[in-house]
């Protein structure tokens, strides 16, 4: 186990600037220094700069939820990746479920995020999953590959390295029916085999692969005790800095059970 375990909160469409700094120092009053895992929040773009503020000389990392394939340009509305490095940002959410069927974006679309964002040394979060039809119609592996492997074609083996995955069935996703954390290892086992295949083993099993859906503190250690699982996206419970710290919590435990200790 030398992987760094990730605890990342997804805050979606949620905090005005005023709730976000609240929150941070609530967060950081009961912080202390974890062992094995990184600490990543990713709020709306507004959060971002009194986060960086209030994140600075701690271990929390900061993240972004968008970016745009392109470095400027006529695209109103959108924030490239230049903006994110300049304010601080680490790691950037791609391809979230949310974003592939409410805003339409394509596997391809997503690809070229992923490019931009190694171009600037950025960390990109991959999201992938499938929808309940699909995976009631058998379709899981299917519908994973292609969009892990549409979000990765552009990369170099160097360039994946930075590279993180994070496999959030679309069913699961808000709605409170977790994935159980048998079905999630195996599916991120094939993640991490497809990896491999077009990488290396070498580049592969660094790589960190998250599950994300319906992620709770009672449940979050059962997933991250897997063999492939390195850690988790959280939605909902993100939101609450009390259960947000317990997921934090539970994930060292479950670092330390990999690890070998207790």
């Amino acid at each position: 186990m030398n992987r760094t375990l990730i605890a990342a909160g997804n805050w979606k469409m949620h905090k005005t600037i005023e709730e976000a700094s609240a929150y941070a120092e609530a967060f950081l009053a009961r912080m202390r220094e974890f062992q094995g895992l990184e600490v990543v929040i990713c709020p709306p773009f507004t959060a971002l700069p009194v986060l960086r503020d209030r994140f600075s000389q701690t271990p929390v990392q900061l993240g972004a939820q968008n970016v745009h394939w392109e470095v400027q340009g006529a695209f109103t509305g959108e924030i490239s990746a230049r903006m994110l490095q300049e304010i601080g940002c680490r790691y950037v959410i791609v391809g979230h479920s949310e974003r592939r069927h409410i805003f339409r974006e394509t596997s391809e679309e997503v690809g070229r995020k992923v490019k931009t964002l190694c171009s600037f040394h950025l960390s990109p979060i991959l999201c992938v999953g499938e929808t309940l039809s699909e995976r009631e119609a058998g379709k899981t592996r299917e519908v994973v590959q292609e969009q892990l492997l549409q979000g990765i074609v552009h990369l170099a083996p160097e360039e994946a390295r930075s590279l993180v995955i994070a496999y959030e069935p679309v069913w699961a996703i808000g709605t409170g029916r977790a994935s159980t954390p048998q079905d999630a290892e195996e599916v991120i086992r094939f993640i991490r085999e497809e990896l491999a295949s077009r990488f290396g083993q070498g580049v592969a099993s660094g790589i960190r692969i998250l599950y994300g859906g319906s992620v709770t503190p009672e449940n979050v250690f059962d997933f991250v005790v897997q063999e492939n699982i390195d850690g988790t996206l959280v939605g909902g419970a993100s939101l609450d800095p009390e259960k947000f710290l317990k997921i934090v919590e539970e994930t060292e435990r479950a670092f330390l059970r990999k690890r070998g200790g207790a």
